[in-house]
């Protein structure tokens, strides 16, 4: 979708995609997200060829999952395509040199913002987390700039998750959100996960979100 590369060379830039959807906010250089925390997000993205033609394709599977949705509201597997499909057409409009979201994307993240919120509407048993990861991306600085479900989002993937990357990112949406008590919890959350010589960069970092000083970045138009 972003790029219509061929051979080694494709999958090389897929690769580093993904390395960088991983990479979210200033202190996740510091440790490693599982990969399965990506599934459904820039992942899908890069399924099914690029173009026209791919959204072309991906316009056509929302029109069928719309027509199951009608059917069946509450149908958990078809909100969380609607949810990942809107998303991967966003993703298809990322600006290659500046991984950020176009203005003509901003439709589509509404859309998969609104199908998530109805999907955590059926009280799931159990919230998807690489769905949540995909919707750090939708809801972040560089997606639709909303700290307070972004937090809720970082919160269902520390849950799922728990290491010190996670809760970093939670501390850095929770304070973003105004949320000083949740805040405080991810970041002490963050320390006790981390390895001993890590703590004193967890313990910076911390102290800069407090301050304004390091906000989450976008990779891929995420707000990681």
């Amino acid at each position: 979708m972003l790029f219509d590369l061929k051979g080694r060379r494709r999958h090389v830039v897929q690769a580093v995609y993904l390395l960088l959807a991983v990479l979210i906010g200033g202190g996740l250089v510091l440790f490693g997200i599982g990969g399965g925390s990506l599934n459904g997000g820039l992942l899908d993205a890069f399924k099914g060829g690029g173009g026209s033609g791919g959204d072309s394709a991906v316009k056509k599977r929302i029109e069928n999952e719309k027509k199951q949705l009608a059917l069946n509201p509450q149908n958990e597997i078809v909100l969380k395509a609607l949810v990942r499909d809107n998303y991967q057409l966003a993703a298809a409009k990322v600006d290659p040199n500046t991984s950020q979201f176009d203005k003509d994307a901003n439709g589509d993240l509404q859309q998969a913002a609104l199908y998530w919120q109805k999907y955590l509407a059926t009280n799931p048993k159990k919230i998807d987390p690489s769905l949540a990861q995909t919707m750090i991306q939708v809801y972040g600085q560089g997606g639709l700039n909303k700290p307070a479900p972004a937090a809720q989002a970082a919160e269902v993937v520390a849950e799922a998750a728990p290491n010190p990357n996670a809760y970093l990112q939670l501390a850095q949406y929770a304070t973003l959100a105004g949320q000083t008590r949740k805040a405080e919890l991810a970041g002490q959350k963050a320390l006790a996960l981390a390895p001993k010589s890590q703590r004193s960069s967890v313990k910076a970092l911390l102290k800069q979100y407090k301050t304004g000083g390091a906000q989450p970045t976008s990779t891929t138009g995420g707000g990681g």
